[in-house]
């Protein structure tokens, strides 16, 4: 069986470095680098956009919070569902746009300030999310060849063949192997979850394995150190779920650069359609596929780590063919949404710190050469978060809330707001992000009742981050309409 899995992930690793390197020879320029020439067309957009969002943080994260509260796990995904709704006005207003990252658009909109402080953000909450991506690839290695690779060795050889696979051809090698790896995952998540339903004995035998709160909205989001607290508290935790997942859908820069690299304000649009079909029908399966594994695996092994739920059960659970495609299909998810978090910070450094400020003047050649080092550079600052870090749930949730608090809430005011000023936005991301940082101290957890202290930081850095921009705004002059008028309709 081993071997059957080495020749597929073979298939795999081979397929996506023939596609690097192909990719490679079609670079020559800044554009082509950074938003693939502009030339991406609806299709290829549905799945790079669909094949960048779902990774580790769902594979990984949202398979743990499944296998300790069943169905409740779809309060994450969902928090994607609504942002897509209306990702779907804003997609042809941000191809529009059409520049090279989030914070061109902050600069625009705002001011230098904005950009620099947005900058920071995207770094501290993009390297965070491409080192859980490596942690769980270095997992499924470990699942596959639990002999030979452990998960920390694993860890560092995902994170060679990432940064060396982004860093040869940018946004054009991450999209078009997000085409492939789309297209595999979603057959096979199809095929694999109705199997592993009648395998725990379909609909009444899943009843009799799992505890009712399995299937309750809230699950088990009431209990908190072994209590069972009120209804209220349980929503408030689910929504501590659902609320960054939907900030980060609707601020996130490697979205918007796939709107940048877009043929088309059309394509743009269009490809939301196809994401948001797509998101629905694979967010569900990998939550159902994490909650049939916990039926069918409830101790063991795998009740010390359900973060590995889906390659476990992949493994130990499916027909030898169909379980080495689902872990090869894990495997190369974590790849693409690694390469996608990867190399949207590395623009960042090019773009709005070494062209915008250092060499502006800089030729194609040169900003391809540093824009390659930038990639190795973030990669190993991912590497060393994902060897330390103990909790993959725990670190996408982090990385979401700077993201959500100090970006989404400017973000979605330059598009929608006409009066949220520069000096309003560079308070909300400055506030956003401080309070994220600081909320974990220990010293600032003192501060508060233990039932608080345990709480995300999501809503007070939210809250803290929207009352700055609205206050700031309020006593600083308005925006020219000359700056507005490139966000509207």
């Amino acid at each position: 069986m081993s071997q059957l899995y080495v020749i597929v992930l073979a298939i795999i690793v081979v397929s996506l470095m023939a596609v690097a390197i192909y990719r490679t020879t079609r670079v020559k320029t800044k554009a082509d680098y950074l938003v693939a020439g502009r030339s991406l067309p609806a299709i290829v957009l549905v799945l790079t956009l669909l094949t960048s969002w779902i990774g580790a943080g769902s594979l990984f994260a949202g398979a743990e919070n499944a296998y300790k509260n069943g169905f409740a796990a779809l309060w994450q995904p969902a928090g994607g569902w609504l942002g897509l709704l209306l990702i779907y006005f804003i997609a042809p207003r941000a191809r529009k746009f059409a520049q090279f990252t989030l914070p061109d658009l902050l600069e625009a909109r705002y001011n230098q300030t904005a950009r620099v402080l947005g900058t920071i953000a995207i770094l501290f909450a993009y390297v965070g999310i491409t080192s859980y991506q490596f942690k769980g690839g270095g997992d499924v290695l470990h699942l596959i060849f639990p002999d030979h690779v452990s998960s920390q060795f694993g860890t560092y050889i995902i994170a060679v063949f990432v940064i060396v696979s982004t860093a040869l051809a940018g946004m054009s090698s991450v999209a078009y192997m997000d085409v492939a790896i789309g297209s595999l995952v979603t057959v096979i998540c199809i095929i694999s979850a109705p199997y592993l339903l009648l395998k725990a004995g379909g609909w009444s035998g899943l009843h009799q394995a799992l505890p009712p709160a399995y299937f309750q909205a809230l699950g088990n989001f009431r209990v908190a150190h072994g209590v069972e607290q009120s209804t209220a508290f349980g929503l408030i935790r689910a929504l501590e779920f659902l609320v960054p997942t939907m900030l980060l859908m609707l601020g996130n820069q490697v979205m918007y650069q796939k709107f940048f690299s877009a043929k088309s304000e059309k394509d743009a649009r269009v490809s939301v359609i196809g994401w948001i079909i797509g998101t629905l029908i694979l967010e569900t399966l990998i939550v159902a596929i994490a909650v049939f594994g916990r039926a069918l695996y409830p101790t063991g092994e795998v009740a010390l780590h359900p973060r590995e739920i889906i390659p476990y059960t992949a493994r130990n659970a499916l027909p030898a063919f169909m379980g080495a495609l689902l872990l090869g299909a894990v495997f190369a998810k974590v790849i693409s949404t690694a390469s996608n978090y990867l190399f949207s910070p590395a623009t960042n450094l090019i773009n709005d710190v070494f062209v915008r400020y250092i060499a502006p003047d800089a030729s194609h050649k040169r900003v391809l050469i540093v824009s390659r080092l930038a990639v190795v550079l973030l990669g190993v600052w991912a590497l060393y978060q994902a060897v330390y870090a103990e909790s993959i749930l725990q670190k996408m949730l982090w990385a979401y809330t700077i993201y959500s608090a100090a970006l989404t809430p400017v973000v979605l005011a330059a598009f929608y707001s006409r009066r949220v000023t520069a000096w309003g936005a560079v308070a909300a991301i400055a506030s956003g992000t401080v309070v994220t940082l600081l909320w974990d101290l220990p010293s600032v957890k003192a501060l508060f009742p233990p039932l608080l202290a345990d709480r995300d930081a999501i809503f007070p850095a939210l809250f803290v981050a929207v009352a700055a921009m609205i206050l700031v705004s309020i006593v600083t002059p308005k925006p020219p309409a000359k700056q507005l008028a490139q966000f509207a309709d």
